[in-house]
């Protein structure tokens, strides 16, 4: 039994990033604007989730340098120009965030997928340009 939990979540893990991950090929990143030592950077990313997805979960994540302590990651999600979802999370020591948001759910025998199709991810970063002031 211990083993058919181990073996579904490293099937689930390897589906997940397999079939939510964002395709990257076509990330953007720009300046926003810049206030003394720090900057706000948005990149832009695409990201499609199949009709035919069975997989609850999906995620934005990521790792950046010279992150400013305090100041959270934003994520904008659009579909057509059309705000979606907005969301933030903060940022960890190493730089890295990860932000989970439900693509699906399941309402007795009613299925309702609440992402489906092509989508743009607009991520806002606040970043240190001066690394010597980093701790």
């Amino acid at each position: 039994m211990k083993s058919s939990v181990i073996i579904f979540s490293v099937l689930f893990a390897f589906m997940s990033t397999i079939m939510i991950t964002p395709t990257f090929a076509d990330q953007t990143s720009r300046i926003l604007s810049t206030d003394g030592d720090i900057s706000l950077v948005q990149t832009t990313i695409s990201m499609n989730i199949p009709s035919d997805n069975v997989l609850p979960w999906g995620f934005v994540e990521g790792v950046f340098e010279n992150h400013v302590s305090g100041f959270p990651v934003i994520i904008q999600i659009y579909q057509n120009d059309e705000a979606i979802h907005f969301a933030q999370t903060n940022v960890e020591d190493d730089g890295s965030y990860e932000y989970k948001f439900r693509v699906r759910n399941i309402d007795g025998d009613k299925v309702i997928n609440v992402f489906e199709g092509d989508y743009e991810v607009r991520i806002f970063k606040t970043v240190n340009l001066n690394s010597n002031s980093l701790i």
